[in-house]
């Protein structure tokens, strides 16, 4: 116990410690302070015809970042459909279905990484590395250039733009992205990552048998989906494969990887508004719900499942579904960590988690991962729940409410209220629409309570933009494929367009000076209520369900029944 607790703490600690750096860097970054690769800048920004200097206005902004992600789905789209044409293909694969291709390329483009197939067994070398892995960059890249147009838009004094979306994209690449995911990829293959053109290799098994294993530039895409908050993996098994995480020393390094920028952006955020303790409130709130659900795992995993109480050693808890070299404390973290952030990587399996194991994770993930969240978004996410809170705040003080000495009115609180839609729809509605249709019923594993887990749980990370699931659903069938990147799409973009034009709105406000009267958004009361309005959002529109999926999977099993 002493040992677990050990691990937490430092691996908890060892992260804010490494993103407190980072994020102040990153302010710089956006700031233009930094400007040490502006050559690099003027080289790729030049020949697009786009004027880094220039601004643009937050609906100029956000037609940029639209067209870009249609290019990009559509490139992508084409790469996997007609891979078999393609070159750097020598395991002879076929293109992909165009369900799968549709679903895959959503998937990609929106930061989400859910995963239909296996990667060693259906995608191209050229597939992963021109198709995913770019993919892998720029949509980290996207979510990183919106939060940070979303912190000028609230620092700014009357003004009409946010930044620039291409000049924010490629500087979010060159100065944070890719030395992060050189310096992460190289560590890997030291470790013992992969890191090859070669398809496989032969290796003779203890039975005498020929096992073909195969290869492939692992190492480069591992780094990046893991600072990308991207998630998915080269391999079907993903970060439980001994080939994309060998050691406990590469699954910590990962492991802090997955959180850093989004940790990272809380610290960027207090700089680039200029009031620093607003940045550590919403490190604080996001923080606690972290902690809150790492003890939650925790303590469902260590205890594990009551009927085999008395028939294995009760100190090894749950490691149904968990490498030994990772043990419950490693994958307890990663599960931890991964919902909380949009990142869909697994290092154990989470339809093997318990009842209250996996509701932990789910409800992570139903909540808008907000907690630290997708690089980029998270803040962005979190931020939307923060203008509900001052709103709140405001009608129980009898005051217009203001964020930043700026007057939150009607059109900031509608379009905040708007995006408490999007999970609701794409989680229950679309979840619905499968049973309705018969869909649900053939895809899921396990009957009962789990069952509905399993649906539950693939829409709530292809709308919380996660792409983790339980592995016991199979959703690699044309209807699953379309709406699950339907609502990977509506996800990705219900929650960017609001906030963008919630920045644009708030940029062109005068600031009012504080008073007596002003309700702070930094101290400890302002962190309380904003985590209870996420949870009770969260309850409020969760509960129901949760109580027929894991809830009522938990109280069968202490009745002596399991599915």
């Amino acid at each position: 116990m002493i040992a677990d607790l050990t691990q937490i703490v430092l691996t908890l600690a060892l992260l804010v410690v490494l993103a407190m750096p980072l994020g102040l860097y990153m302010a710089k970054v956006y700031t233009g302070e930094i400007t040490y690769l502006s050559f690099a800048e003027r080289a790729l920004l030049g020949p697009a015809g786009v004027t880094p200097k220039a601004e643009q206005h937050w609906t100029t902004y956000t037609l940029s970042l639209l067209a870009f992600t249609a290019a990009g789905f559509a490139v992508l789209f084409l790469i996997l459909r007609f891979q078999h044409l393609l070159p750097l293909n020598p395991q002879g694969f076929d293109g992909l279905p165009a369900h799968l291709a549709f679903n895959t390329a959503i998937s990609f483009v929106t930061n989400t990484n859910w995963q239909s197939y296996g990667g060693e067994t259906t995608m191209s070398l050229l597939s992963q590395m021109v198709g995913l892995t770019t993919q892998n960059f720029v949509s980290a890249a996207s979510g990183m250039a919106v939060a940070a147009a979303v912190a000028r838009g609230l620092a700014s004094r009357q003004a009409r733009t946010l930044g620039n979306f291409w000049r924010d994209l490629v500087r979010s690449i060159l100065y944070v992205l890719l030395p992060l995911a050189i310096v992460l990829a190289l560590a890997l293959v030291l470790l013992g990552v992969p890191q090859t053109l070669d398809a496989s290799v032969s290796a003779n098994t203890l039975e005498g048998a020929e096992q073909t294993i195969a290869l492939g530039p692992v190492a480069s895409q591992i780094a990046i989906k893991q600072l990308g908050t991207n998630g998915g993996g080269f391999f079907n098994v993903n970060s439980a494969h001994p080939f994309e995480n060998p050691t406990a020393i590469s699954n910590l390094f990962t492991l802090i990887s997955i959180l850093l920028i989004p940790v990272a952006f809380c610290f960027t955020y207090g700089r680039m508004v200029g009031d620093a303790r607003q940045g550590r409130a919403l490190f604080a709130a996001m923080g606690v719900m972290l902690v809150v659900a790492v003890a939650g795992l925790y303590a469902a995993e260590r205890i594990g499942n009551p009927l085999h109480a008395g028939l294995i050693d009760p100190a090894s808890g749950n490691m149904e579904g968990k490498e030994v070299r990772f043990g419950i404390v490693g994958s307890v973290l990663w599960a931890a960590f991964t919902t909380a952030a949009s990142n869909g990587s697994v290092n154990a399996m989470h339809d093997s988690l318990t009842p209250l194991g996996g509701l932990v994770a789910m409800l992570q993930m139903q909540l808008g991962e907000v907690v630290f969240g997708g690089v980029g978004v998270g803040l962005t996410g979190m931020l939307l729940f923060v203008i509900l809170t001052v709103f709140l705040a405001g009608l129980m003080v009898g005051r217009t409410p203001e964020y930043l000495g700026k007057k939150i009115e009607a059109r900031e609180v509608k379009l905040a209220a708007l995006t408490l839609m999007i999970m609701p729809i794409g989680v229950l509605v679309l979840a619905a629409l499968a049973i309705a249709a018969g869909t649900a019923q053939t895809s899921v594993q396990d009957a009962g309570p789990h069952g509905l887990s399993e649906l539950l749980y693939a829409y709530s990370s292809a709308t919380g933009n996660n792409g983790s699931a339980f592995a016991g659903f199979n959703a690699a069938t044309p209807w699953h494929d379309t709406f699950l990147g339907i609502a990977m799409l509506f996800a990705r973009f219900g929650y960017i367009v609001p906030i963008l034009a919630i920045a644009g709105s708030l940029a062109a406000k005068k600031t009012t000076p504080p008073s007596a009267g002003t309700f702070p958004t930094y101290g400890p009361l302002f962190v309380t209520l904003l985590v209870a309005t996420i949870v009770i959002v969260g309850a409020l529109t969760f509960l129901p369900v949760l109580a027929l999926g894991p809830i009522a999977e938990q109280v069968s099993i202490l009745a002596g029944k399991s599915f």
